[in-house]
């Protein structure tokens, strides 16, 4: 995810490829002056919509914004808020709270939780015993 403080100032970067060097420019009709054989109004139609690069063989021309302030730390831009809940482990009753996730589950994910599980108790060469396991006509099954 880029994170880029908006700014006013920007610059024209060239890339040119078979020389691997790079040249800037404050604006894009310095660069069209300088090398006349690129069209202004080609590369201004390029850079302005939806900022896709120049690019060709031989180039690629693209604007860049100028970073006026110093980027905000990584953590300022964390989403993820951390949930926590303190309590004994003598008193931490998770079985209802592991019943409703478990339920709020789709089925898909409850039969792969229990596979991976049995899998987990089996020795190496053992196959899962599934003469036990019986399908369960749904409603939704019905046809």
């Amino acid at each position: 995810m880029k994170h880029q403080i908006p700014s006013n100032k920007r610059i024209v970067l060239v890339h040119w490829k078979e020389h691997q060097q790079v040249e800037v420019f404050s604006n894009l009709k310095n660069f069209c002056l300088s090398y006349p054989q690129y069209n202004y109004n080609t590369l201004n139609n390029y850079l302005s919509k939806e900022k896709i690069p120049y690019d060709n063989d031989s180039v690629r021309v693209e604007r860049k914004d100028i970073l006026t302030k110093p980027k905000p730390p990584a953590s300022a831009l964390r989403a993820i808020v951390p949930v926590i809940r303190r309590v004994k482990m003598k008193e931490s009753d998770d079985r209802v709270r592991d019943l409703e996730y478990w339920l709020s589950q789709p089925e898909t994910k409850r039969v792969e939780a229990v596979t991976f599980l049995v899998n987990q108790m089996l020795k190496k060469g053992q196959r899962m015993d599934k003469t036990v396991v019986n399908k369960i006509k749904r409603s939704d099954d019905i046809s």
